[in-house]
Parts: structure tokens; C-alpha cells; sequence
């Protein structure tokens, strides 16, 4: 295979990604640098969420990528999918986020548990971006040990359930018409009592309790959901009750497979704009681009994200895999995915570190594109597991297994 003349498509065929997945990664590029990253700016300053950016989204194809062409769907793999996070998070990484949560963490998530009903209820109107999806995990009590300290509970009484509890750093949960919840149906049996539901923005009881502000991916809403015996119906259960934990705990390693090209497609941006900068910024009548030391830091960013990319790529092949299979949740993907988001968290901060002293006092300044990339360093290193959380993954797969 000839390396192509442009560096950016070098990177990606050194990569390992054929030509068919080049022209995926390029076209959801294109779409995000025309459609979204004009909207970038004003979602970061008044945290406004454009309501137009999902249906445009599905509209164009970026929306059910895993999701079968009977359902509306593309039809294509999670790799795929991760190509167009990439290619999201370079330009708007605000809607990236919120893309994410409601493609994987809400959409797959269904596809890969729900009965045909329930596929054919509320998988057409995700995937074509008319309805938004979250997922309701977390807890104000209940972060790392989201299930041992899930408080939220659902009661039978007849034909529905009784919802009770609140969730918090709920993404996409101000602007959701669907969220995939977790609840406890049996709380005396602890994580293994968990059911899930899916939850209408329109059920009785369920409400927005606020819209949090955040310091980094402002714009994308994030917020605490309240279920005052909200009453969900038995149908809309997702698998057998008590059964929850295997569909919480397949979720959570597609989703750090998921989170890592996030993290790459920031990177990438903040290394293009910190290159861009130094070979037009002047000091001592010379582009500070000549100076060694600004050279030393490009050279670092450069082998941070190439090591980002390939990692990503890798883990995220496997979790493809696994997740066709339908063997999430178990074995070395805990290890590779958690490994995957580590190094690809460690490694943005390395680069927006160093990417803000380039630009130097121009980095500093809140509205300069630089330092809103930089906000967004922490949620990479918390969500999904926290750093240290996956540190104990890597490290209790390694004791168990060797």
C-alpha cells in the first residue's frame, strides 16, 4: 500500500484504516467542519444547544450506524461509528459528546438488549436524529459504584413500574425525548436486583430537575433527572428483570472504546491549530515555529497523538468485535477498553498542555478555540470510569487472568 502525499491521510493509513474507512473518517470530517463547527462558538459561550444539529445529523447518515437498514439504520460496525466520533470531536467536540451518549451509550445499547418491539418503537426515530436518547445511570450518591450505590428503584404494580430516584450528569437528559434507565427491582440483592427501562421524556413523573453549567463541552445539556413514581410500562422493560448489570456492564466497555476517539479527535484539532499558530506567530521577528524548544513541543504532540491513534484504533477493532458477538461485558475487553481510554485521556491532557503554551496569552483567554478544547480535558479523565477506576481494571484483569 503507497502512502498517500497528504499527511493527515498518511497518519491513517500508517494507522492501519483501509480505504474505505479513510473515506468514511473524511467525509464525517468534512460534514463537522461545515455543519458543526460553526456552532461550536455560541454553545460555548451561553450554553445553547442547537435543536437543528441532530435532525441534520440523521439526515445525512451519521445517526444508527450500527443500527440494521430495516430499522433506518446504516448497518455498519462500532468501528464506523467510532470514525465519526473522530471526526465530531475535531470540530465540535460539545456535540460529539452529546452524539455519543445518544448513539452508543442510548441507541446500541437498545439494539443490542431490546425485543423487536421495543426495536421497532424507538430505534427508527433515534437513528434518523427526530428523537434524542441519554442514558440514566449515575447517582448523587452513586459515581464509581454506580450499582452498589444505586438508589433509584422500580416497583411492579400491575402492568407498569413505579420509578423512584435521581440521576445526575445526565447527558443529553435536559433535551431527551428517550433515556435507557437503570433502577433496582430487587435492592436486597444488590447489583445483581438492577433492571433497565426505557423512559419517554412524557411519562408520568418523570421530570427535568435542572440544567447543570459546566466548565468544558458547554452547550452540550447536561442535567439531574427526577422519577417521582413515574410510571413506565412492564413492555418497556429491557430484558428480564434483575438482568441489568449484564447490559450496564456490556455498555460500559463499548463505551470506553468509545470515549478514547473523542479524545484522539480533540488532540488532533489542538495539534493542528498549535501547529497552525507557530508558523504564523512571530517573536523576535521570526515565526516561533524556528524556535527548538516550540519544535520539541510539536514533536511530543505529534508522538503523543500517533500513539493516541493507534491504541484507539486497536482497542476499538476489538471491541467491534466482541460487541457483533455479543460477548461484551467479560474477559480481556474490561482490560484493553479501560487501557484504550487511559492512555488516550493522559495523553489530551498532554497535548492541550502543552497546545495552550504554544499560543501562549492568546491560549489563555476563554474564548480563544484552544482553551475551549483545553476545558474539555477533565470529563475525558472522569467519565466512563474515572482514571484511577481504570487503572484497578487493568490492573485486577492482569491478577486475575495474567
Amino acid at each position: 500500500m503507497t502512502l498517500s502525499t497528504d499527511n493527515r491521510s498518511a497518519a491513517q493509513v500508517f494507522s492501519g484504516l483501509s480505504h474505505e474507512e479513510i473515506e468514511v473518517l473524511d467525509q464525517a470530517d468534512r460534514f463537522a467542519r461545515a455543519e458543526l463547527y460553526p456552532l461550536a462558538p455560541r454553545m460555548d459561550k451561553e450554553e445553547w444547544w442547537p435543536k437543528e444539529a441532530f435532525p441534520k445529523i440523521g439526515a445525512n447518515g451519521y445517526f444508527g450506524i450500527t443500527a440494521p437498514e430495516s430499522l433506518g439504520g446504516v448497518g455498519a460496525d462500532l468501528f464506523t461509528s467510532g470514525l465519526v466520533l473522530q471526526a465530531f470531536g475535531r470540530w465540535n467536540h460539545a456535540i460529539a459528546i452529546s452524539w455519543v451518549a445518544h448513539e452508543n451509550l442510548c441507541l446500541h445499547n437498545i439494539l443490542r438488549n431490546a425485543n423487536e418491539d421495543q426495536l421497532r418503537r424507538y430505534v427508527p426515530g433515534l437513528a434518523n436524529g427526530t428523537k434524542t436518547g441519554a442514558l440514566g445511570l449515575t447517582e448523587p450518591g452513586a459515581g464509581s459504584d454506580a450499582l452498589g450505590s444505586m438508589r433509584t428503584t422500580a416497583t411492579r404494580e400491575g402492568d407498569h413500574y413505579l420509578l423512584n430516584g435521581t440521576k445526575i450528569y445526565i447527558t443529553n437528559g435536559p433535551v431527551a425525548d428517550v433515556l435507557l434507565v437503570y433502577a433496582k427491582t430487587d435492592p436486597q440483592r444488590g447489583s445483581q436486583g438492577i433492571s433497565a427501562f426505557i423512559v419517554e421524556k412524557d411519562f408520568p413523573g418523570f421530570r427535568v430537575a435542572q440544567k447543570l453549567s459546566k466548565m468544558g463541552f458547554r452547550g452540550s445539556p447536561t442535567g439531574e433527572l427526577v422519577f417521582d413514581n413515574c410510571r413506565v410500562p412492564v413492555a418497556n422493560r429491557v430484558g428480564d428483570e434483575n438482568t441489568g448489570v449484564k447490559v450496564v456492564m456490556s455498555g460500559l466497555d463499548l463505551e470506553r472504546a468509545m470515549v478514547a476517539p473523542l479524545c484522539l479527535g480533540i488532540a488532533e484539532r489542538a495539534l493542528q491549530i498549535s501547529l497552525d499558530y507557530a508558523r504564523t506567530r512571530e517573536q523576535f521577528r521570526q515565526p516561533i515555529a524556528s524556535f527548538q524548544m516550540i519544535q520539541d513541543k510539536l514533536a511530543r504532540m505529534y508522538v503523543w497523538v500517533e500513539s493516541m491513534r493507534l491504541f484507539t484504533y486497536q482497542a476499538l477493532r476489538a471491541a467491534s468485535a466482541i460487541a457483533e458477538k455479543g460477548e461484551a461485558g467479560r474477559g480481556d475487553i474490561h482490560k484493553i477498553t479501560a487501557a484504550s481510554v487511559m492512555l488516550a485521556a493522559d495523553n489530551m491532557n498532554r497535548v492541550l498542555d502543552e497546545a495552550v503554551q504554544i499560543h501562549g496569552g492568546a491560549g489563555y483567554i476563554w474564548d480563544s478555540e484552544v482553551n475551549r478544547l483545553y476545558r474539555a480535558i477533565k470529563l475525558l479523565e472522569i467519565g466512563a470510569g474515572t482514571t484511577e477506576v481504570r487503572k484497578l481494571i487493568i490492573s485486577g484483569e492482569m491478577i486475575r487472568n495474567g
